[in-house]
């Protein structure tokens, strides 16, 4: 495994050190002090902070292996989803087999809460959690790195620029994800596509699945693919706490050509989405695709009926749907009262009007086309 140091997990003989690292990493501890005391941090921050890192090092003190600090994370998963969810659900197409390693391919709308539910999931099912993908754009704290990587994340190195050293990390990506399933038996996690759907409109990059054949291209593409045990997974949000963010960025890509993102920006989505009310969230698990492909695009086109198939609509994706510009005439879609109870479509008027009015006038038709476009898509498969 040493060709792979620079992006695998940690292993459990490396989190001692780790550990005893961010133990004394001052900027952990203030982030630390902040969630803790937010009100307090910025007066008293200078008496809480030898407390503050007192506590955090006899916490951590107790984390001695990945599975340790897993179970820690359980509980403050457990308290994400009764503070900001208000049902979460899951299910499976067919029983999962526990004694295979799955890739795991979803779609992405929130960066931290998409594995980490569909991580909980998979704990509740009786399955062991899977090595997350994580971009390096979110590691450049070291202590956000360290947390990461102790929690079986490896980084996709997204900011390599020239074209050979694109391929050299592709191909590393491509060898540890394959060594991963393969030899260590350990499942994958990956989002369908880089970067999150901000428009609302859930499609697979075929580069992301021709990433995974590259180590081993003397190989038949198919059946690489069918040695990976490639399972879609749908996530549905009701509500996406980071929509009004989203909307914004569309809007300024839509009218200047780019959008850059403010310093600190990443943090500030992540936040968001962890403690952002979400509504009702449900996590399905596919089926295992193996057969019916040749090609990158034909098992994009395979992952993507699975993912929209089963994903989930809410009475605010058909309020959104009803007022969307771009909404396709010709598409049967059913009244959202023959689906939902009046109670649930009441409280989903009420919950979209005050998103509606807090969105700037030129933003709203982007946040609109965010909660449509699960419509189009599921009912276009029909």
């Amino acid at each position: 495994m040493g060709q792979f140091q620079r992006i695998r997990p940690y292993h459990d003989d490396e989190v001692p050190s780790v550990i005893a690292r961010l133990s004394k990493d001052n900027e952990f501890i203030n982030i630390v002090l902040k969630y803790r005391f937010p009100h307090l941090s910025s007066a008293f921050g200078w008496m809480l902070r030898p407390f503050i890192a007192y506590k955090l090092k006899k916490y951590l003190s107790q984390i001695n292996t990945v599975t340790d600090l897993q179970l820690k994370i359980t509980d403050y998963v457990r308290h994400s989803i009764s503070s900001s969810i208000a049902h979460f659900n899951y299910s499976t197409s067919k029983p999962l087999d526990t004694t295979k390693a799955h890739l795991f391919i979803a779609n992405h709308r929130d960066i931290v809460m998409d594995p980490t539910l569909t991580n909980y999931a998979l704990h509740l099912l009786g399955l062991d959690t899977p090595r997350i993908a994580i971009g390096d754009n979110l590691l450049q704290k070291q202590f956000v790195a360290d947390l990461m990587r102790l929690n079986k994340s490896f980084i996709v190195q997204r900011s390599v620029t020239g074209r050979k050293e694109k391929l050299v990390a592709y191909q590393e990506l491509s060898a540890y994800i394959n060594h991963s399933l393969i030899n260590d038996h350990v499942s994958i996690w990956i989002a369908q596509a880089e970067g999150r759907a901000k428009d609302g409109n859930d499609e697979t990059d075929p580069a992301l699945l021709k990433m995974l054949h590259i180590s081993r291209k003397e190989e038949v593409f198919a059946d690489v693919i069918a040695s990976l045990n490639l399972l879609p997974v749908s996530i549905s949000y009701e509500y996406d706490p980071c929509d009004l963010m989203k909307a914004r960025e569309l809007y300024i890509k839509a009218t200047e050509g780019k959008y850059t993102k403010a310093v600190g920006e990443d943090g500030q989505s992540i936040a968001l989405g962890i403690t952002g009310y979400k509504g009702d969230v449900h996590v399905h698990f596919g089926h295992i695709i193996t057969t019916g492909f040749e090609d990158a695009k034909e098992l994009a086109d395979l992952v993507d009926r699975q993912i929209l198939k089963n994903s989930y609509l809410f009475p605010v994706n058909y309020l959104a749907y009803e007022q969307w510009d771009k909404a396709d005439k010709s598409l049967i879609v059913p009244p959202m009262e023959s689906l939902f109870t009046d109670e649930k479509i009441a409280q989903s008027k009420i919950e979209w009007q005050k998103r509606l009015e807090t969105c700037p006038d030129e933003h709203k038709p982007y946040l609109i086309m965010q909660y449509a476009y699960p419509v189009y898509n599921k009912y276009r498969l029909k």
